[in-house]
């Protein structure tokens, strides 16, 4: 599809959904990659007012029509079990002690969801990985320790 008509499409559909965009608030595709995945997919050419169309058209997708692809795609299917993001913790971190609160650097916040306790004893802004298990869970490891814990996403 050329440029032009792309960006007219994805203005289009950030100008009739703005407003249910803001009820929920979406960290936006730049924080849910990592900086390579960002580069090599061309986002980072874009400017702001298109990214900010293609966050709104995410949105608007993973809430409706992607629900369709899940139950019809393996290939969706298959890539859903595969998540993985790599992020650090920001600021200091003493582990977890059953209503644990993870603030990650690329501004995801996520909430321990098992109970348990860790001390964490090495230095600050440690490297998390937080994966989906094959149940569909997610679980936060320290990357320096291997420790880990089940988490759900706050934000």
């Amino acid at each position: 599809m050329p440029k032009p008509i792309l960006i007219t499409l994805l203005l289009t559909v950030l100008l009739s959904t703005e407003a249910r965009a803001d009820d929920n608030p979406f960290p936006g595709v730049k924080n849910l990659m990592s900086n390579a995945e960002f580069s090599a997919a061309g986002l980072d050419r874009l400017s702001d007012e298109e990214l900010q169309a293609l966050n709104v058209w995410l949105v608007r997708y993973t809430a409706g029509e992607a629900v369709i692809l899940r139950i019809d795609n393996q290939e969706v299917r298959e890539a859903s079990t595969k998540f993985e993001l790599l992020s650090r913790i920001s600021g200091d971190f003493r582990g977890w002690s059953g209503e644990t609160i993870f603030q990650l650097d690329n501004g995801q916040i996520w909430r321990q969801r098992l109970r348990g306790r860790y001390t964490y004893t090495g230095p600050p802004n440690p490297e998390v990985r937080i994966t989906r298990t094959w149940m569909g869970f997610y679980k936060l490891t320290v990357v320096e320790t291997g420790r880990g814990v089940g988490v759900s996403p706050v934000r």
